[in-house]
């Protein structure tokens, strides 16, 4: 009882500020006793620059250990951006061209500690849909010419299949094929047959013989990271523009990248995703089921992904009816798509501006398309190519951009087959009237922005539908 009277006074005595605690406290009192709490402090935070493509950027005060994915999150949330699972944060090296898409589970801090104190590299916020790409659909990734399975294993081998020997520990499926090498300190390039198997990266040095004793081991990845190749011929001096390296954790400079160069983007794309598999392994495909965890009927290697936004929302309806019904048929939704096309722009040309001038509605129209996010002012062929390529190399990435070479027409660049291609969009004059076409004027729009919203329904002359815009995002 005295013990607890005792207690219960001391806890009513308020507590005073001491104003001069250097005259009564050891100068290593406080280290002391920092040193004697608990870890189990609030995690240690650090501050982070982030860029968008157009050079804006934001600082972000996050912890020593989060992740890629946490800060495309934070990101998110911050600018009220729809999640659609394709956002990216992107490594650039500024002082040699090279750069990379950051895996989800990365920590980024751990990626900033192998940067040299004297390179200007940053840290890009941005769209890639071809993350994952390859889950959904793996025979376009690994073609027949560049894959070879086990003997035990059937020579047909299933969509899932593909995936299920990637990411098995026992099998693994070998990818072969050229590739040009950059000897290790020396400017020329040769032309070799490499093998990639789970034990690391080999070259033939007889021809395209597999032999163990022909076999030379070029490089493994547990301990280097792999980066495209963002000049193309201008730093390293390719023979083609599809280079990739692998440039190892701690290292001293460009001396020690180990750089590669494909024939084409088929090739390359191939090489860098059985790559990325095989490093990973069943991590990337964590990360790509992280957004389906907790929905219904989701098994691994057999679900059905989630579609765009602009998928989602984008269906030709016929609203004609007692009830609304999707229209299925191309030629139908062709003519729909004309008729209200026609009827937008009657109504249009009758509303009057403040002025009380109906020109100036047609004026409003020829430009109303540069507020549009898949619109880019006055790029080149080459910016236009890049854009769609950090985007990701997905069937329906496109832009919108001005024709340098006629500066009437546009032009719409669009990927098909790890390809970008580029078709014209030439204005058409008919009876006083202004259109747009891609197909010679068989199918006419009056602005751009109907034209987008109609190959965004149907493919018409298109190789694929438009799915996904490249847009320059503002942080």
């Amino acid at each position: 009882n005295r013990r607890k009277k005792k207690d219960d006074s001391i806890l009513e005595i308020p507590s005073i500020p001491n104003p001069f605690p250097e005259l009564c406290c050891s100068p290593f009192t406080s280290v002391l006793s920092a040193s004697l709490l608990p870890k189990a402090t609030s995690r240690k935070k650090q501050v982070i620059k982030v860029y968008s493509e157009d050079d804006t950027s934001r600082a972000l005060e996050v912890p020593s250990d989060i992740t890629a994915r946490d800060v495309c999150q934070l990101l998110i949330l911050k600018n009220h951006y729809i999640d659609d699972h394709s956002w990216t944060l992107f490594e650039q090296l500024s002082h040699t061209g090279l750069g990379r898409a950051i895996e989800d589970h990365e920590l980024v801090m751990e990626v900033q500690s192998n940067w040299v104190m004297e390179e200007e590299n940053k840290l890009y916020f941005r769209k890639n849909y071809a993350k994952y790409e390859f889950f959904k659909n793996p025979l376009s990734f690994f073609p027949d010419h560049m894959i070879s399975f086990p003997s035990e294993t059937n020579a047909a081998v299933s969509h899932s299949g593909i995936l299920q020997m990637f990411l098995s520990s026992s099998t693994y499926p070998e990818i072969h094929g050229y590739l040009h090498a950059k000897e290790q300190g020396k400017k020329s390039w040769k032309k070799l047959y490499f093998l990639l198997r789970r034990s690391g990266l080999y070259f033939s040095t007889k021809g395209t013989s597999k032999e163990p004793r022909h076999l030379q081991f070029f490089c493994e990845f547990s301990n280097s990271d792999m980066y495209m190749s963002l000049t193309g011929k201008k730093i390293s001096g390719a023979p083609t523009n599809y280079g990739f390296c692998f440039k190892p954790n701690k290292s001293g400079g460009t001396r020690d990248l180990k750089q590669l160069c494909a024939d084409d983007e088929q090739s390359r794309t191939c090489w860098m995703t059985a790559i990325r598999l095989l490093k990973y392994g069943m991590q990337l495909y964590q990360n790509y089921m992280q957004p389906y965890r907790g929905r219904s009927g989701c098994s691994p290697l057999n679900i059905t992904p989630m579609r765009s936004i602009s998928e989602n929302s984008l269906v030709a309806m016929d609203f004609s009816g007692h009830r609304s019904r999707i229209i299925e048929n191309p030629t139908e939704a062709l003519s729909v798509a004309v008729e209200e096309g026609l009827a937008w722009r009657r109504r249009g040309c009758l509303r009057l501006n403040s002025h009380g001038s109906p020109v100036a509605m047609s004026n409003m129209g020829m430009s109303i398309h540069r507020s549009q996010s898949w619109f880019h002012h006055k790029i080149s062929r080459e910016e236009a190519q890049r854009l769609i390529l950090q985007h990701g190399l997905v069937d329906g990435v496109f832009l919108v951009r001005d024709s340098q070479s006629n500066p009437k027409t546009f032009v719409l660049s669009l990927s098909h087959g790890l390809k970008i291609k580029h078709f014209q969009i030439v204005p058409l004059e008919d009876d006083g009237k202004l259109f747009y076409t891609l197909d010679d004027g068989h199918t006419r729009f009056t602005d751009l922005i109907q034209l987008v919203e109609f190959y965004q329904l149907n493919k018409g002359v298109l190789p694929c539908k438009l799915k996904h815009y490249c847009a320059r995002i503002a942080l």
